[in-house]
């Protein structure tokens, strides 16, 4: 049986959401995926514009490039965004919502059948010294709870991605980024089988 996983990532311009994208596509496919794609949405030129990413992740080739509609996953680099964005609007029941954020799942608000997994990516960063000209660069460390809460693509692959992106002193800071976020991610889970016997 062949599976698709789909991915949308909602950020702001400068926050990485493209590098987080590329690092996990790469990262699919050292986890045996054949089929991987990322696809940036830009709603304006500008530093601090909202943008999306849609990501495909396949075992077999990917034929289809259009924009993710109806997503498994949901990644938010920015939780300030959960205030502009409906980002569960189309999450499929039983999907995951990533989000970087210094509140607990919980105090997120959000109700429905998604399991929710959260970890202060910006503080995971700055802790590892990925701060360039005063910005904390998030792309490595918002991976941290997506491998925390999901089983599609494990830490190992993830840091081998990361390791063909990044060398010297830049390598070690995302590693130790990663680490420290995955580590810290606090998930609530939704089992999708029980809410339904129930």
């Amino acid at each position: 049986m062949s599976f698709t996983y789909e991915i949308v990532w909602h950020g702001r311009g400068g926050q990485g959401a493209v590098t987080a994208a590329k690092i996990l596509t790469e990262a699919a496919y050292y986890q045996g995926f054949k089929g991987v794609s990322a696809k940036p949405t830009y709603f304006s030129e500008r530093r601090g514009a909202p943008v999306s990413v849609h990501t495909r992740i396949s075992r077999e080739p990917i034929r289809t490039f259009s924009n993710v509609l109806l997503p498994d996953i949901a990644v938010v680099l920015d939780d300030n965004l959960l205030d502009m964005i409906n980002v569960t609007a189309n999450l499929k029941n039983g999907g995951t919502l990533v989000v970087n954020s210094a509140r607990s799942p919980e105090e997120l608000g959000i109700e429905g059948p998604y399991t929710i997994a959260v970890a202060d990516a910006f503080h995971s960063s700055e802790a590892a010294g990925l701060i360039v000209e005063g910005n904390v660069l998030i792309s490595t460390s918002i991976l941290g709870p997506f491998a925390a809460a999901s089983d599609l693509v494990n830490l190992e692959n993830i840091r081998m991605a990361v390791s063909k992106k990044f060398r010297g002193g830049a390598r070690e800071r995302n590693f130790a980024a990663l680490d420290y976020a995955f580590q810290n991610t606090r998930v609530l889970r939704y089992e999708l089988s029980a809410a339904s016997a129930g």
